[in-house]
């Protein structure tokens, strides 16, 4: 869906490439969410067919804990099935959360989880929060032509840079995303046109506002699948707070036969590629083939939202609270890419750091980039920075023209020369 709203603004630029493309452009949400159903079911067949493939069992059913080598299975029409391991792996990941203290949330609200299967467009939406999931949402939704607003009771993308935070908030307002800062919701009510008319109070002002939209997405974070486990039957610790499982390095449990892998693990990013990958060493170490653990630093992640925000390492806050301010140095720039010339596009928050060790050779803790493909971007220099690389090896490293990549070895301003980092575009 977001690559549907990346085209949108492709089809909008076509035009200034020769393209005589009838403005405005109208799309068709039934036939996008029917295609990506159909990706989604494949996938999900696909995943079916090599567990048969490669004689793994797999059984439908809802299961929580007999004890710490037992498990119970009850099917949709109520038949159990029990089941026993000599090791048990738990990685039954995570829900988006609904505010139930709110009068209507449940009833009348939605979640992402449901967003992507909606046979119909949502019309005017309120997205409620400013995580990673609220904005991305928010984003392609604004990119289809969808009146959206974002609700956020504090800062967006708690525990990411907050200077990259604020360039991406800034980026999608200025393509149309409506912000209502320091904002909570209180009441959803549905009007008789069907409509749902919100209340919300402005935290500043301590004013209640009011108004109508036809969707209301809650993206206020998410709790893990473990209270239906029953894990205190196999004795199974978890955090009383987060109610997440509590895990060595190893990825055990409490009881050490048993392992817990993904968002359902205490401590460990929200992200599928980390759990693919801690999946992957856990069942080689089960099967004696390494003794290799998940090592959990310089995991680079990627944002989409409408201008993509692509980072590793350390944020320019968590390499401060580190290392003390006077030893770290931040390169830093702004930059057009291609994409923006011809169309004349504004680039005012296409922006590139890198946090570094201010002691030579000024060790790499941190990269971030917000611009276009920067997940692509991100996963090469990812690979440098997890093993070590030093500000002067990224800058004797050649650019490829005329990328956004290339951007990157061409930082020379810091942050604190007090320059200005306006560099020319790609």
């Amino acid at each position: 869906m977001h690559q549907a709203a990346l085209l949108g603004g492709m089809i909008r630029d076509a035009p200034h490439y020769g393209w005589d493309v009838a403005q405005p452009v109208q799309h068709d949400w039934k036939k996008m969410a029917e295609a990506v159903q159909n990706h989604v079911k494949s996938l999900n067949w696909g995943h079916r067919v090599q567990l048969q493939d490669r004689k793994v069992k797999y059984f439908n059913i809802k299961a929580s804990f007999v004890n710490e080598h037992t498990i119970s299975g009850v099917t949709k029409g109520g038949k159990e099935t029990l089941l026993s391991a000599e090791h048990i792996v738990i990685a039954t990941g995570g829900r988006p959360k609904y505010p139930t203290h709110i009068e209507g949330a449940l009833e009348y609200g939605i979640t992402s989880d449901d967003i992507f299967w909606l046979k119909d467009s949502p019309g005017k939406t309120l997205v409620v929060g400013a995580s990673y999931v609220a904005l991305e949402c928010a984003g392609f939704l604004t990119g289809l032509g969808l009146d959206t607003t974002v609700m956020m009771r504090s800062i967006p993308l708690r525990g990411f840079d907050q200077q990259m935070s604020s360039l991406v908030t800034e980026y999608m307002a200025s393509q149309g995303t409506h912000f209502l800062k320091h904002c909570i919701p209180s009441r959803v009510q549905k009007l008789p046109d069907g409509q749902l008319q919100v209340t919300w109070e402005d935290l500043t002002s301590g004013i209640e506002n009011v108004g109508t939209f036809d969707t209301v997405l809650w993206a206020i974070g998410r709790i893990p699948e473990t209270r239906s486990l029953n894990l205190e039957n196999a004795g199974i610790n978890t955090n009383p707070n987060s109610q997440k499982i509590l895990v060595d390095a190893q990825e055990a449990t409490s009881v050490p036969h048993i392992y817990a892998i993904g968002d359902v693990a205490e401590g460990r990013p929200e992200l599928t590629p980390t759990a693919i990958m801690a999946g992957k060493l856990l069942a080689q170490r089960l099967c004696g083939q390494s003794s290799d653990v998940m090592d959990y630093s310089n995991v680079p992640t990627t944002i989409f939202t409408p201008l993509e925000y692509g980072c590793v390492g350390l944020s320019e806050e968590e390499a401060i609270a580190h290392y003390g301010e006077e030893h770290v140095e931040v390169y830093h720039a702004y930059y057009k890419p291609l994409e923006f010339t011809v169309a004349e596009r504004d680039a005012s928050q296409c922006y590139i750091k890198m946090v570094c060790l201010r002691k030579p050779p000024q060790l790499v803790l941190g990269l971030h980039l917000l611009g276009p493909n920067a997940g692509e971007v991100t996963q090469g220099f990812a690979l440098g920075i997890k093993f070590g690389a030093s500000y002067k090896q990224v800058m004797q490293t050649v650019g490829i023209h005329p990328t956004c990549a290339e951007e990157v070895v061409k930082l020379r301003i810091s942050k604190r020369s007090g320059l200005d980092p306006t560099v020319t575009g790609c």
